[in-house]
């Protein structure tokens, strides 16, 4: 791929309309496997996907103008999945397995287009709204977050001179190349690009993951961006996300059956894929509750993607799991993908090397630290926590305990039934800075 210099793009910057979306592969390849078994199992399922900013301080309504983002947002619908990129996705082996995705899911894909939206101003924020079927509202997740980002970032930037903008992004390649000269000291390290959803701008991210290829080499395994994959000739990156169990427990009848739905999607999942794409994610309604409870066969799994309790916590957790079931650590696979900068996969990488085999997916304080980097000392570049979740199911409310109750989400009177099922054993607070 061509180097943009995207100071220089971002100054002469004049087009009606910059497109912030481009493709529909402009995702994460996670959306794409757990699509084609959503649309296996539950073509039916309406499930609803809201935006909610953690950061209250940043009021996004007044940042970004309403009329920008409905063009960015209207332009996203007009977008559809090209010839080249089906028959990419089509032939491509992905985790060593060819044709990953059925002709009739391909078939599918080329008439796909992202449903409609709602969208309105409430006290400074906006509300933003998916509601439809679930095998067309999920695909909203990736695209609505990255145009709400870049927005931001152009916001900040748009009074900006020349000099100012080289010189901004400068400090940002060097800061990013500081933290790939350490982690070059990481012999066994394993690293991915997970920063599609809060990055902040597709320019960016493609240099963040051109730097990281030739400055890692072959530590740097791929990207979770599946048009940057393609693009880049890299291994596209990804398993399975939270809306799976929300979901499955939204639609529960009963509490025995919402103690249950966190395994019966991970049968679903195993039904679908083998190898490395068996990796477990516990903590949507508590990892404590999940693995008290998670069945034997679990152990035969690739591994685990311990998301918001704090690294060394969970995976120690999950390891004493796994010696509780007789299994070797060290024939294992952890995933470590919640906040991730330099510090904490230093100090993670250090505390479990040898111990259990291990991979980094590092989001947004990859594809988005400009902390300390503008030259007029302005900090509307910094990046916040901002989600797109799945809020209800066949119109009942969907929960996410998590482990970090700061990152619950959820009606709270269907968040204390949760809690009631699954138990807030060892449910820790923690500030969320992304």
């Amino acid at each position: 791929m061509a180097v943009t210099d995207i100071a220089k793009r971002t100054y002469d910057h004049n087009f009606r309309l910059d497109p912030i979306v481009r493709s529909l592969l402009d995702t994460d390849f996670y959306k794409l496997l757990m699509l084609q078994m959503i649309r296996h199992i539950h073509p039916d399922v309406q499930a609803t996907f809201s935006l909610i900013n953690r950061t209250k301080s940043v009021r996004l309504a007044d940042i970004i103008d309403e009329s920008e983002l409905r063009a960015q947002l209207d332009h996203a619908r007009t977008v559809r999945f090209s010839k080249k990129e089906l028959i990419w996705l089509a032939g491509n082996s992905f985790y060593g397995r060819q044709q990953m995705f059925a002709p009739d899911f391909i078939a599918w894909l080329a008439d796909f287009r992202l449903p409609e939206y709602e969208l309105r101003k409430i006290d400074g924020q906006y509300e933003l709204r998916f509601a439809g079927p679930w095998t067309h509202t999920s695909m909203w997740e990736i695209p609505a977050l990255a145009i709400i980002n870049e927005l931001k970032s152009r916001a900040a930037m748009r009074d900006k001179g020349k000099f100012t903008l080289d010189i901004l992004y400068a400090r940002a390649k060097a800061k990013l190349w500081d933290k790939v000269e350490r982690l070059r000291e990481l012999p066994d390290l394993v690293l991915s690009d997970f920063g599609t959803r809060r990055r902040h701008g597709f320019l960016w991210q493609r240099w963040c993951v051109e730097a990281l290829k030739e400055g890692l080499g072959g530590r740097f395994i791929g990207t979770s961006n599946v048009l940057l994959a393609m693009d880049a000739d890299l291994e596209a990156i990804g398993t399975n996300a939270h809306e799976l169990p929300m979901v499955a427990a939204a639609l529960a009848e009963s509490d025995e059956d919402l103690a249950k739905a966190p395994y019966r999607v991970l049968e679903d999942w195993r039904q679908h894929y083998n190898g490395n794409l068996l990796i477990a994610l516990p903590d949507a309604f508590g990892t404590t509750a999940f693995l008290k409870n998670a069945p034997h066969w679990l152990a035969d799994w690739t591994g685990f993607r311990p998301d918001s309790a704090p690294p060394i916590e969970g995976g120690e957790q999950i390891i004493r799991w796994w010696q509780e079931q007789g299994v070797d650590p060290r024939s294992k696979l952890l995933i470590f993908s919640d906040g991730m900068d330099i510090g904490t996969i230093e100090a993670t990488y250090r505390h479990f090397h040898g111990r259990v085999r291990m991979s980094f997916g590092w989001g947004t304080n990859l594809t988005n630290d400009f902390r300390g980097c503008d030259p007029d000392g302005a900090t509307g570049l910094e990046p916040i926590s901002l989600v797109c979740k799945v809020t209800s199911a066949n119109g009942r409310p969907a929960v996410k305990l998590s482990d970090n109750p700061a990152k619950a989400t959820g009606d709270p009177a269907e968040i204390e039934r949760y809690l009631r099922v699954f138990g807030a054993e060892d449910r820790v607070t923690s500030t969320v800075s992304v």
